[in-house]
């Protein structure tokens, strides 16, 4: 391939790592967050981000240069169709899984510790506090990916159980993992529950009253994904009838939710806002890595790292 033209849509630094490639590429750098769309023409490979304007997109643009997009989001359902077929989509699978995990882990101990509650500052408030604890209580991981996998390596130190349900065949059970052959043998057993899994037409709604129905009493259920995987209605009666203890949720449908929407005061809901993948340097300096793997993979015609089977979704 001659001089590859890419359309960068991160910001201007990564555009210059990508100037400093051994390819000399032609870069564009496009910063038009309200048309990421409006590409120039001539435009080969694309690296964009999961701007909310792509949800506004055009039914059709017609790019016929552009044969390659990178992704810096794992999920693609905000992307228009248009832009996801016909070409290579790369995505940035497990960029963000240890900061997620680290917020699942935090949202677990929150749960079982409630150090906030214990707070003592007064005599009137001394007294004897009984906490929970995460050793030999059952984590459920209902989707086992790169998010998945990150939160399991942080709970066995703690000396929880593990089970996992995926859609896929396991290649190989990793070790410390019970598998599960669904999501409700999941949430029957576990005591905190992650949803992890990407949102695809078969996925979506997926926790609904008749999975949460199937939930251990007292389950925390904790949703980094996508808040269209789960039926919030039902949710919200789940912790109203006491079936769930608590929920933490990064992640609504939509986003943000209505004013007047019951989710931003329930007592029994942590809400954050759709933050759990942020912190750190680590997430930036491994898609630079990951794109310039691609970019090298992709002059030379080999095989890419982390393509999007557009059949599943992810």
């Amino acid at each position: 391939m001659t001089q590859p033209v890419i359309v960068n849509q991160i910001d201007p630094e990564f555009g210059q790592t990508l100037r400093a490639h051994p390819s000399l590429p032609r870069v564009i750098d496009h910063f038009d967050r309200e048309q990421p769309w409006d590409l120039p023409e001539g435009a080969q490979a694309l690296v964009t981000r999961a701007f909310r304007s792509w949800l506004k997109a055009p039914e059709v643009v017609n790019l016929p240069a552009l044969k390659w997009v990178q992704t810096f989001s794992a999920g693609i359902e905000i992307y228009p169709d248009w832009l996801m077929q016909g070409r290579v989509i790369t995505n940035g699978r497990g960029l963000s899984a240890p900061q997620i995990a680290e917020y699942v882990m935090a949202a677990m101990l929150l749960v079982e510790k409630d150090i906030y509650g214990a707070r003592t500052t007064s005599l009137a408030d001394w007294g004897t506090r009984v906490f929970g604890t995460l050793e030999g209580k059952t984590l459920g991981l209902i989707g086992y990916g790169a998010i998945g996998e990150a939160v399991a390596k942080r709970a066995r130190p703690f000396d929880m159980e593990v089970l996992a349900c995926r859609r896929g065949p396991w290649r190989k059970v990793p070790e410390g993992i019970t598998p599960c052959a669904t999501p409700e043998a999941v949430m029957a057993t576990s005591d905190h529950v992650v949803i992890a899994m990407p949102l695809t037409p078969e996925t979506e709604g997926l926790v609904n009253a008749a999975l949460l129905a199937q939930a251990k009493p007292g389950l925390h259920l904790i949703n980094v994904a996508r808040g269209a995987l789960v039926h919030q209605g039902a949710l919200l009666q789940a912790l109203d009838d006491g079936r769930l203890s608590k929920a933490t949720l990064d992640v609504t449908h939509p986003e943000p939710p209505a004013a007047a929407d019951p989710i931003w005061t329930h007592p029994k809901v942590l809400l954050t806002p759709h933050e759990s993948y942020k912190g750190g340097l680590s997430e930036r300096a491994r898609f630079e890595q990951k794109m310039l793997t691609n970019l090298d993979a992709w002059l030379a015609g080999r095989p890419m790292t982390d393509v999007v089977d557009l059949t599943r979704g992810y």
